[in-house]
């Protein structure tokens, strides 16, 4: 693994905290996670998975989380206003944080890359391929959806079960495995030691619960993506639970029929996480939508 910062990112100008897996000569995967996550929040063993299929990867801390910049001189976030109709108290979209991905992409000198985002991290990897097509090789979406009001719908009492998030380090720990239990997939078993590891790790890297509502007002302001979807001609594959009480199945679907010759794969079972029973299977899909799209361009697998 290499580990840095990358300075005066994209058009903000800002910085991003990264980190790299894997044979930089194989091709190229950005990997965006969701929100109020870090980089830290992609299993080691999954992205083992993806290593090991001659996969090169690239995970980072989105602004406002991590390592990353931070913006606290933003006007203060309103979401009932925003979820209301007044985004007024927005920072920023998910273009600006498209941007900084493209941004990053070109501070490590990638022209273009394999896209896997999830939750948040699948919008921004929406986003990337409808206003960045040439950049985007692949999207992967998973557990996501296109920002129609009517698909992936939030069961806010799942969302909201774990209470108030403390911010000392014991308690936010505790929060965390009550938080990711909530939104865990029923089917499969859920690791709680792996979560609070985690959760030690994102506290010890920096929290910043203003900077995930600024996160969702930058979700909320940006909208339906259905249509601009409907143009994209990158591969495409979609991956969702059907026990997802973040955004329910049907956001998944939705994406799928959005993006022509979409493929959609559901899992029975599996909720707002990455169980580890799925990770050699997932592993396997994006890998070989990964190797189509290089035959495609002749085997080119440079950076």
């Amino acid at each position: 693994m290499r580990e840095g910062i990358a300075h005066r990112i994209g058009p903000s100008g800002i910085d991003i905290a990264y980190a790299r897996f894997g044979d930089p000569n194989d091709p190229p995967v950005l990997l965006i996670m969701g929100g109020g996550a870090q980089m830290v929040s992609w299993p080691d063993g999954f992205l083992a998975e993806l290593v090991a299929r001659d996969l090169s990867l690239v995970i980072f801390d989105n602004r406002d989380v991590g390592l990353s910049t931070h913006l606290p001189d933003s006007p203060p976030v309103d979401i009932v206003a925003a979820m209301g109709g007044d985004i007024s108290s927005a920072a920023y979209d998910l273009s600006d944080m498209a941007a900084d991905a493209i941004g990053l992409l070109e501070a490590l000198g990638i022209d273009s890359a394999h896209l896997v985002g999830i939750s948040m991290g699948g919008m921004i990897a929406q986003t990337m391929a409808i206003e960045y097509p040439a950049r985007v090789r692949t999207l992967t979406s998973i557990s996501s959806t296109t920002g129609a009001p009517e698909v992936g719908k939030t069961d806010t009492a799942a969302f909201g079960a774990a209470g108030p998030q403390p911010r000392d380090r014991d308690g936010f720990i505790d929060w965390q495995v009550r938080a990711a239990r909530a939104l865990a997939s029923p089917g499969f078993e859920f690791d709680a030691a792996a979560v609070a590891e985690t959760a030690a790790r994102t506290f010890d890297r920096g929290l910043d619960f203003e900077g995930m509502m600024r996160q969702m007002v930058a979700v909320i302001t940006s909208g339906d993506r259905t249509e601009q979807l409907a143009g994209s001609r990158q591969p495409t594959l979609v991956i969702h639970g059907t026990a997802d009480l973040a955004f329910d199945v049907s956001g998944g679907q939705a994406t799928a029929a959005a993006v022509p010759g979409a493929k959609l794969v559901t899992v029975e079972g599996m909720g707002h996480s990455l169980p580890r029973a799925l990770w050699s299977g997932f592993a396997d899909e994006i890998a070989a939508l990964v190797g189509r799209a290089e035959a495609g361009r002749g085997g080119q697998a440079r950076p």
